[in-house]
Order: structure tokens, then sequence, then C-alpha cells
């Protein structure tokens, strides 16, 4: 397991993660998403939803490889977009996957 992948599960456990297109389009629509987390093997139109929702809202998204990677790394079978709500990990998250 990469230091990413640890620190989003250690974000995931203090409850600073969205899981779910819903609520982190939400979260997003509300500033409370600080960085976005897409999985690479995302559907179109999720990738379509997403990327324009952070783009109109100025919120950083960072694609990663499959949906298998992001749900190890919190602990569940697989996850497509997360959300990181609070600063302090969203700006480590985004140097480490930089």
């Amino acid at each position: 397991m990469s230091q990413w992948e640890s620190l989003l599960g250690l974000a995931a456990r203090a409850r600073k993660v969205t899981m779910g297109e819903e609520f982190v389009l939400k979260d997003v629509r509300a500033g409370r998403a600080k960085l976005v987390i897409l999985a690479g093997d995302a559907g179109a139109s999720t990738k379509k939803r997403v990327t324009d929702k952070c783009a109109s809202y100025q919120v950083p998204l960072i694609e990663v490889s499959d949906r298998y990677t992001i749900g190890a790394a919190l602990g569940k079978d697989m996850r497509v977009v997360v959300s990181v709500t609070e600063s302090g990990f969203a700006n480590k998250l985004k140097q480490l996957l930089s």
C-alpha cells in the first residue's frame, strides 16, 4: 500500500472523506470538498459529471488508476469517486499524488 493510500485510509477513519457520486457532488456544491479523487475506470457519464462540477466550483480533481485502488485504501471493495473535506489531508494527498 502506497503512502497516499494510507493517508486516504486515515482520513476516512477520521471521517473526513465522502464516498459516492451524489454525496461527493453535494459536497462540491456546498464548498465542503477540498479535493476529489476519481477512478480512471469510472464510467463516461460519471467522469463528465464530476469533472464538470469540479471545474465549475474550482475544486482540485485527481484521477487515480482504478476503483479497486481507492476501495482498498478505504477498506472497502471498490469506490469510484471520493472527496476529502479537510484541507490538511487534501493538501498532503495532492502533494503525494502529483
